[in-house]
């Protein structure tokens, strides 16, 4: 029996990857700094806020700065950021996206974004799929950080939906949390030792294939 579903998608490391341009401006910082930072440094910054990213900066260089400096420095390497992301096009799409989108706008099953960045409207302007969203939670909507449920919540809301019938799709452990808190179904997209509380995970996007897709909603 065909069950009504909707899907609420992460965006980085899920539609795009614009952690690569985190990296690059918060290592430009660190070279101007006068220290070196490193992919694995970059590590340590994943999920977390852009002010305790630039305290983990700061403490790997050994570098001490004023609140005026460090407000300095924040405003100077979300513009860096920034400017990588003005530059994005719909190559950046990461592969299976729009095979999915096209399936799920096909089967007129709805799909909101639910994103902790502020940046995220801007970064599905840049790559064509902003008017593709039922609906957009992004930073300016939430106040609670993953992995309280909070986004996804908003998401269902939003999308006028139970929870229970939305379909989280994540690639970081505090987003499946997140999911499963918020009594969702969810998809991890990674490594599955890493996301193993998803109720599936997938390497990649490619993951969704029609046989799969069809499981799900046909119950």
């Amino acid at each position: 029996m065909k069950k009504e579903i909707a899907f609420i998608f992460d965006l980085d490391g899920v539609i795009v990857d614009t952690a690569k341009y985190h990296f690059l401006a918060w290592r430009n910082l660190a070279t101007q700094l006068g220290f070196e930072f490193t992919e694995a440094h970059n590590e340590l910054l994943k999920g977390v806020s852009r002010i305790k990213s630039l305290e983990i900066l700061l403490n790997i260089g050994k570098v001490q700065l004023s609140e005026e400096e460090k407000q300095k420095y924040l405003v100077q390497k979300n513009e860096e950021y920034l400017s990588f992301v003005n530059k994005m096009t719909s190559e950046e799409i990461l592969p299976g996206v729009s095979n999915l989108l096209d399936y799920l706008d096909a089967h007129n099953i709805k799909y909101a974004l639910g994103s902790a960045s502020k940046n995220a409207p801007l970064i599905l302007e840049k790559v064509g799929l902003y008017k593709r969203f039922s609906a957009l939670v992004d930073g300016n909507d939430v106040s609670k950080a993953k992995p309280d449920p909070e986004v996804f919540l908003i998401g269902a809301k939003k999308l006028n939906m139970k929870p229970e019938n939305c379909v989280v799709v994540e690639d970081a452990i505090a987003g499946v949390e997140a999911a499963k808190l918020a009594n969702m179904k969810c998809v991890g997209i990674g490594d599955a030792e890493v996301l193993g509380k998803a109720d599936v995970v997938f390497k990649d996007m490619t993951g969704f294939t029609s046989e799969f897709l069809n499981k799900l909603i046909n119950n």
